[in-house]
């Protein structure tokens, strides 16, 4: 199998889980191999992931936003570098600024899928035999 990543990941043994749906849910997984771009998790049966998911690593005290790139079985791949989600966060160490940002950005992300379900409700409401 040829090698896609830019960056070679390390063996690891590590303990982790992962957070998503605001931290209301978590997964107790293993860190097979890990980088500064990405991590390979393992869990102890399948689950449903969503595209975007923090990975904590306790040994460590770090966490990092991740992106899914793909999932087999029990196990998922993470991309930590991608365009689309935040740069690594350090566990507990968000400053004030960053933290308002990041509630602004929120917010805005909540407004826009707002707008989008209602768009979607309306065009449901004019199809033919909907009521």
């Amino acid at each position: 199998m040829n090698e896609r990543r830019g960056v070679s990941r390390q063996k690891s043994f590590l303990q982790g889980r992962i957070y998503f749906n605001n931290r209301r849910t978590s997964y107790d997984c293993l860190i097979r191999d890990f980088s500064e771009r990405g991590a390979k998790l393992k869990f102890s049966s399948t689950i449903a992931t969503p595209d975007t998911v923090e990975l904590f690593i306790p040994a460590k005290e770090e966490s990092y936003r991740a992106r899914v790139v793909w999932r087999n079985a029990d196990e998922v791949g993470l991309c930590f570098d991608c365009a689309d989600i935040s740069p690594p966060l350090a566990a507990g160490t968000l400053a004030a600024g960053d933290l308002s940002a990041r509630i602004q950005k929120l917010e805005h992300d909540v407004a826009t899928l707002t707008r989008k379900f209602n768009e979607l409700q309306a065009a449901m409401r004019q199809m033919p035999g909907a009521d």
